[in-house]
C-alpha cells in the first residue's frame, strides 16, 4: 500500500513541476502512477488539496537536501553556489526545458486563491531560507548576511528557471548565477568570512 502511495506522490510532483497545480488532474496522476482512482481518497481523503499539499512538502525536503548535497562537499562556497545555477541548467536542458522547481510554480499559482497551499509553500521558503543561511553562516558569513545572500539566490534561481523555461535556453540561469556568485564574493572580500570551509566560522 505504502508503494502506492509513493506512486502517487512520485508521478504528482512530476507534473506538478511540468504542468503546474491546476494544469494537472487526478485522472492524470493515477494514469502515471499505475493506481486505481480511488486510491487517491484512500491516502488523500482531502483529495488534491491534501496530495497537493503532501506532494508541496516533500518535493521541498527533498530539495532542500539536494541543495544541501551540493553546498557541503564544495571545496569553498563559491564554487558551491556556482554548482548550485549550473546543476539547474544541465537539469533544464535534460529534461527538454520541462522540469523546474514545483514550489515556485504552484506558489505562483495558489499564493491568492488556496491557503493550505499557500501556506505550504510558504513553509518550504522558510525551511530553505533557514538552511541556506545556517549553510552560509558555517562558511563564516554573518547571520545577517547569509540570511540576505539565501534570499537573493533562491529568488534569482526560480526568477531564471521562468526566464529559462520561456526563453527555452540557460542565459538567463547563467547570467542569476554569475550575479550571485559576485554578490558571494564581495560579502567574502568584505570580511564577512573566509569562504574556504566550515571550520573557518568557528576560527574566523
Amino acid at each position: 500500500m505504502a508503494g502506492t502511495k509513493n506512486r502517487i506522490m512520485d508521478a504528482s510532483a512530476e507534473l506538478f513541476r511540468r504542468n503546474g497545480y491546476t494544469g494537472t488532474g487526478l485522472k492524470q496522476i493515477v494514469a502515471a502512477a499505475s493506481a486505481p482512482f480511488g486510491s487517491i481518497y484512500h491516502f488523500f481523503p482531502g483529495g488534491k488539496v491534501q496530495l497537493g499539499e503532501e506532494v508541496i512538502r516533500s518535493s521541498g525536503a527533498m530539495y532542500e537536501l539536494l541543495f544541501q548535497a551540493i553546498l557541503d562537499p564544495a571545496p569553498d562556497l563559491i564554487t558551491g553556489v556556482e554548482t548550485i545555477f549550473s546543476s539547474a541548467a544541465e537539469t533544464l536542458r535534460e529534461t527538454d526545458y520541462a522540469d523546474a522547481c514545483p514550489i515556485a510554480t504552484i506558489a505562483l499559482e495558489v499564493a491568492s486563491t488556496n491557503e493550505a497551499l499557500r501556506r505550504a509553500t510558504a513553509d518550504v521558503f522558510d525551511s530553505w531560507i533557514a538552511t541556506g543561511a545556517e549553510r552560509f553562516r558555517e562558511w563564516g558569513l554573518d547571520e545577517a548576511t547569509s540570511r540576505r545572500l539565501t534570499i537573493a539566490l533562491l529568488t534569482s534561481l526560480e526568477g531564471a528557471f521562468v526566464l529559462s523555461r520561456a526563453q527555452r535556453n540557460t542565459e538567463a540561469l547563467e547570467v542569476a548565477g554569475a550575479t550571485i556568485v559576485e554578490a558571494v564574493r564581495a560579502a567574502v572580500d568584505a570580511g564577512g568570512g573566509s569562504g574556504n570551509g566550515s571550520g573557518d566560522a568557528a576560527g574566523g
